[in-house]
């Protein structure tokens, strides 16, 4: 009866030492109670998708050089609506004759309401002739959906010496 009685009182003068409040041998001690912290904001990022650097590989292509300029003159804009959205067409004549990759590329930030357009082309490293006007007359299309449209009031097609723009009745 005494050995398991000194065995007791000897176990629980053992973990009472654990007890105290700032001991290092008390389990529950070894963090502190949590406190409030920042926390960083970061952009949400995909972890599955590698992220762009500025390191590029020995054999990786130079990003192509934008050659391409406005058309001289816009010479007529058509809206066309459909039953999903509407196209937007637009013709263009040019200074000279062979002008090829004709678009129609979005204006950033036009303002308030309005889908801007820039009719861009380019021309080939050769000289060619001017020509008459119809054979330097190009057409760009493009097609907007219901949801494009929703807030817009103003179409506006830009050229190098003019731009043309229809707005919603």
């Amino acid at each position: 009866m005494q050995k398991p009685l000194a065995l007791t009182l000897a176990c629980a003068l053992v973990l009472s030492a654990c007890g105290w409040r700032d001991s290092r041998l008390n389990p529950s001690n070894w963090f502190g109670s949590s406190e409030p912290a920042e926390i960083e904001v970061t952009e949400a990022v995909n972890p599955l998708l590698p992220q762009e650097s500025n390191a590029r590989g020995i054999f990786a292509k130079k990003p192509p050089k934008d050659k391409s300029v406005l058309v001289s003159q816009i010479a007529d804009l058509r809206i066309e609506r459909t039953s999903t959205g509407a196209i937007i067409r637009a013709v263009g004549i040019a200074e000279r004759q062979g002008a090829f990759q004709v678009e129609l590329r979005p204006v950033e930030e036009p303002g308030e309401g309005i889908l801007a357009y820039d009719f861009r082309i380019v021309y080939p490293e050769q000289p060619t002739i001017t020509g008459s006007e119809f054979s330097r007359t190009l057409h760009a299309a493009r097609t907007l959906s219901n949801q494009d449209l929703q807030d817009i009031q103003l179409v506006r097609v830009n050229g190098e010496t003019n731009a043309r723009e229809s707005r919603r009745r």
